[in-house]
């Protein structure tokens, strides 16, 4: 099932996640530092259950990431995320989490069935209302993206913590960086057999730089990289000013 949904703002969607982090800290507690409590805001606050499955398996599709039920109120993960048999997929899975919550949070409304369809469904186990696959490109699909970024990285506390570690609220640039952090993601992309090309090395420049603060928000280094370059403190490149 996948409905249409409304065009949202950047806006709109960032204020939704501001709201939920601010009704967490109202009925639990402040969210002072990174990490955002991802699974507290979903079985604390939400009240919604989540689950490790083989979702790959029971939907047939090789890029099954989550699912959502929305009237069982339950979030299942594909279990080839799980942190625990692999650490180093921490920042997907919690990512994973959050991307179902915006489902919830934006999108249930729309997914709900009436109560007169319901006898249609009646079946054990209900099927996913929702299965989020990274092939998946629609609107609704970003608009979860979105939600996730501002929720498990929140403006202000993106920036306080950019500014303790780099010490300024000032952007970098990959100028300022060091010739060593540029031979490192070059090579690292030659390992990987990653697409060649300016682009890609300079994701992977930027990603290595912002990688301390991925690990303090329990991100990956790709989701903090977007993020940063969207407000700002990582750029590609300085624009020449009137003086320079």
């Amino acid at each position: 099932m996948s409905p249409d949904v409304p065009y949202l703002t950047k806006g709109a969607i960032e204020d939704e996640a501001a709201l939920l982090l601010a009704e967490f800290a109202r009925d639990h507690h402040p969210i002072a530092v990174p990490p955002v409590p991802i699974d507290e805001i979903i079985e604390l606050h939400l009240r919604l259950t989540f689950e490790m499955s083989d979702l790959r398996k029971l939907f047939g599709h090789g890029d099954v990431h989550g699912a959502i039920w929305f009237r069982a109120k339950k979030i299942a993960v594909d279990q080839q995320l799980d942190p625990v048999r692999n650490a180093n997929l921490r920042g997907r899975f919690n990512f994973t989490l959050a991307h179902e919550t915006g489902h919830w949070r934006l999108h249930r409304k729309f997914f709900l069935r009436s109560e007169g369809e319901q006898f249609l469904y009646d079946q054990s186990p209900a099927p996913a209302d929702y299965v989020c696959r990274s092939s998946d490109k629609r609107p609704v699909e970003w608009q979860a993206d979105f939600f996730a970024s501002h929720l498990l990285m929140p403006r202000a506390l993106v920036r306080q913590e950019w500014e303790q570690w780099h010490g300024s609220l000032d952007a970098m640039a990959i100028d300022d960086l060091d010739d060593r952090q540029k031979r490192l993601a070059a090579e690292l992309i030659r390992r990987g057999g990653a697409k060649a090309g300016k682009d890609a090395e300079n994701d992977m420049i930027l990603e290595n730089t912002c990688r301390p603060l991925a690990e303090r928000f329990h991100v990956s280094p790709e989701a903090m990289r977007i993020r940063l370059e969207d407000f700002g403190f990582l750029l590609r490149q300085r624009t020449p000013s009137l003086f320079s």
